[in-house]
């Protein structure tokens, strides 16, 4: 394993409390600024003293007061530096160099391990068939993996072989200088052909594992575009480009604008499939089992060459068959064109 230092994997932060969110706890302010990091890893940087309020040692349950600043640095748990075992998991490898690969994630499929997700993620079996990376980015639980999917979101993801990658690529998005493009269905059709949605995203007040559009001062910047790229009767299909990569932004930024990504328990209305017109239609929302979105084509610049290169992952199956039982039902493609054949 590369020798990380843990200078290296610190991670600053300096958080100024506004009035509305005076009298919060210390560990839920900095959970909002840090949503990548559990409140166990958060707790134990305020006990250890990493993170203070100007200098000063606090309780993690300590009442934040507005004009508070919180300072310090955050370092990955030892939970996260424990060791993965390798599984013999299938892998959709559509690109591989002697620098990364791009991985066609299929849905359902855990990224890294996690209570509940011990075996059988993209993590174990990445050692499993690239035993090299072990250790590549610092963390032995997601060894050489640049960026995250959810488990029920489908598409191309990132895998680094060396740290001098790892760190060029973590840049590339840092500087969103990498093209995210996915492809969703939604429930109705927007008005407009086209918009960009920016709100900011915080961890939602009361339910710690949702996500939510906020205006605190701990939400981050979130901008999402759209469009419609073919429209059926009380659904879309709607291509999203993301210039930020924030939990869950896609779904809760579709949400928020009243056209939920369909199959989406979390931040879906209930029973939205009430909405739709045709009883044929409705059962085959109801038998959905994910959120019908995938991470269809990712731009990037070689680490080495410099060159621009694209990739695209086919649609899944479960979403391509709604999608053509979607087109079957208005006999024919809706006015705006379809998909692209080469993605199917």
């Amino acid at each position: 394993m590369p020798d990380i230092s843990s200078a290296q994997r610190r991670k600053s932060i300096a958080i100024r409390i506004l009035n509305q969110d005076a009298g919060k706890r210390l560990d839920a302010v900095v959970a909002d600024a840090v949503p990548e990091l559990s409140r166990t890893q958060i707790t134990r940087c305020i006990r250890n003293g990493d993170i203070t309020l100007a200098g000063d040692k606090k309780k993690p349950g300590y009442r934040v007061a507005a004009g508070d600043v919180i300072t310090g640095s955050l370092i990955p748990s030892e939970d996260q530096q424990a060791d993965v075992q390798a599984e013999a998991v299938d892998l959709d490898i559509i690109f591989e160099d002697s620098l990364f690969l791009v991985i066609n994630k299929a849905p359902g499929m855990v990224v890294h391990p996690a209570p509940g997700h011990e075996h059988g993620t993209l993590a174990q079996g990445l050692l499993f068939h690239r035993p090299e990376i072990r250790g590549v980015g610092g963390l032995l639980s997601r060894s050489g993996i640049v960026h995250r999917l959810d488990k029920n979101t489908s598409g191309l993801l990132i895998v680094a072989k060396t740290e001098s990658s790892y760190r060029y690529l973590v840049s590339q998005f840092k500087s969103r200088k990498i093209g995210k493009h996915y492809l969703g269905m939604v429930y109705g059709i927007p008005e407009k052909a086209s918009g960009r949605i920016i709100m900011n995203i915080a961890r939602h007040a009361t339910n710690r594992k949702k996500m939510a559009v906020s205006r605190r001062e701990t939400a981050r910047h979130a901008e999402t575009l759209w469009e419609i790229r073919e429209p059926f009767d009380g659904m879309s299909l709607l291509k999203f480009t993301i210039k930020t990569g924030r939990t869950h932004q896609i779904r809760v930024h579709c949400a928020a604008m009243h056209h939920p990504i369909i199959g989406d328990e979390t931040y879906g209305f209930k029973k939205a499939y009430k909405q739709l017109a045709d009883p044929e239609t409705q059962a085959q929302v109801i038998g959905i089992s994910r959120q019908l979105l995938h991470a269809w084509r990712l731009e990037l610049i070689h680490p080495a060459s410099g060159d621009l290169l694209q990739f695209e992952a086919p649609m899944p199956q479960d979403m391509a068959d709604f999608i053509e039982f979607c087109r079957k039902s208005a006999q024919g493609p809706s006015a705006g064109g379809g998909i692209p054949a080469l993605i199917f």
